[in-house]
């Protein structure tokens, strides 16, 4: 057993400071403080003022971090969610009588530009929508409509004629995860016949699902974070202690299983992955991955590296926008956090510990602490990211402040340009009972 400690003073909640979630993370953790684009120049949250919500954008690529409000005429009901895109407009989505709201907000002086999207009505009862993670690029924005037999993916930023459906998927899915930096591929936890298998999305291909994560048939296998440049994964599953969900980590097209540490099983804690270290090309054994601690003391840092076998455990800063943060290139973790001294703070924590290779770790499976469960292969490969892919639309859209003019921000010359049939075709996950594992699974 392993038993979580904290010394260093907890995230609270100071006047301009996020709210606490209403609903929590469908993997057990509460909702992170704040959304950031893929690139890190932007953030964007929901502050509090006394009793009232208004949305706020953070500019974070700067020499300081700093914050911009986005109040509305009136303010935001709990649950609105907002997402920052890459040219510093943030979008914003409201449940109105019954429908679901899209808008743009920028900065227009004094006051907040709104430029409507269009909204997006689910007629079936007890569906649930939200917007997924912010997508590669920033140009565009996706959202995830949960009903009771299928689930749809929408895009609701970044089109030409405001919500598109572009896809729909058999049962009901949980979680979001971008593979690829094209924002083309998208994993989703699709539930079906009482259990959960990770399966992967093709948005280029009108939503082509194939599988993406089978350890065991009777397992739930999630997938909760990726890393397209090393292809580092990390996952959920209750393969190897079934009806206790434990952490693992595998690669993107290899061969080899999944592994679960035994530094990464807690009982007195939830642990929840966050931010991968980017930038490492061929290495994920030596990508240091960021967790959020939760506690009963509260909530604090983890860093963890594959290659290391042990997790950092590391005191939040004050005001922590909980399970907010992403690492820069270099191995510094940046998080964001706001006091009543410091509105609009950056902490930056370098990567504790140096990655070792131990042997066989990426090339071999290994027979230590951690090793992977023995008869659990993963159908992760060979699956290959297609890095060569081209971002929708060419080249990202600048990354600067909209003018603080009565005008709104100029746009790029149109849409981002639609996934087309020429589209190169991204390689297909091998099912579990396809995958070329003989030999490779640890006894």
């Amino acid at each position: 057993m392993t038993v979580c400690t904290f010394s260093g003073p907890g995230a609270s909640l100071e006047p301009g400071g996020s709210p606490s979630p209403a609903t929590g993370h469908e993997d057990g953790a509460g909702r992170a403080g704040c959304a950031i684009t893929a690139d890190g120049s932007y953030a964007a949250r929901l502050a509090l003022a006394g009793d009232s919500l208004f949305p706020e954008r953070w500019t974070l690529d700067g020499p300081e971090p700093y914050a911009v409000p986005l109040p509305g005429n009136q303010p935001e009901e709990p649950g609105t969610e907002v997402q920052p895109l890459s040219d510093g407009r943030v979008l914003i989505h409201r449940l109105v009588d019954g429908r679901h709201a899209f808008s743009l907000l920028y900065p227009t002086g004094p006051g907040t530009g709104e430029l409507p999207l269009g909204t997006v009505e689910c007629p079936e009862e007890g569906t649930r929508l939200r917007l997924l993670p912010p997508a590669p690029g920033g140009e565009r924005a996706y959202a995830l409509a949960v009903g009771r037999r299928s689930t749809a993916v929408w895009l609701v930023a970044g089109g030409g004629f405001g919500p598109e459906h572009l896809a729909e998927v058999p049962g009901r899915c949980s979680g979001g995860v971008w593979l690829d930096r094209a924002g083309r591929l998208l994993a989703l936890d699709r539930e079906t016949g009482g259990r959960t298998k990770a399966v992967v999305v093709d948005l280029g291909r009108g939503g082509e699902m194939s599988p993406l994560l089978q350890i065991a048939d009777g397992s739930d296998d999630r997938v909760l974070l990726a890393d397209p440049d090393s292809g580092l994964l990390l996952v959920r599953s209750d393969a190897p202690s079934p009806g206790r969900p434990r952490l693992g980590w595998g690669v993107l097209g290899s061969t080899l299983p999944v592994r679960f540490p035994e530094c990464l099983r807690t009982t007195d804690c939830a642990v929840t992955p966050f931010a991968i270290q980017p930038g490492q090309m061929l290495t994920p054994e030596s990508c240091a991955v960021a967790l959020r601690v939760d506690g009963a003391l509260g909530s604090w840092v983890g860093v963890w590296r594959p290659a290391e076998r042990r997790v950092h455990h590391l005191p939040a800063p004050e005001g922590w926008l909980t399970g907010s943060g992403l690492w820069t290139a270099d191995g510094v973790l940046r998080l964001p956090y706001a006091t009543r001294a410091v509105p609009c703070g950056v902490a930056r924590l370098p990567a504790p510990g140096r990655p070792e290779r131990p042997e066989g770790l990426g090339l071999r499976p290994s027979t230590g602490p951690g090793a992977a469960v023995p008869g659990l292969p993963v159908a992760l490969g060979p699956f290959t990211i297609p890095g060569a892919l081209p971002a929708p639309g060419g080249s990202r859209a600048a990354t600067g402040t909209p003018a603080a003019t009565g005008e709104p921000p100029s746009a790029p010359d149109g849409p981002p340009a639609p996934f087309g049939p020429d589209s190169p075709s991204a390689p297909r996950p091998v099912p579990l009972q396809q995958a070329p594992l003989g030999g490779l699974v640890t006894k």
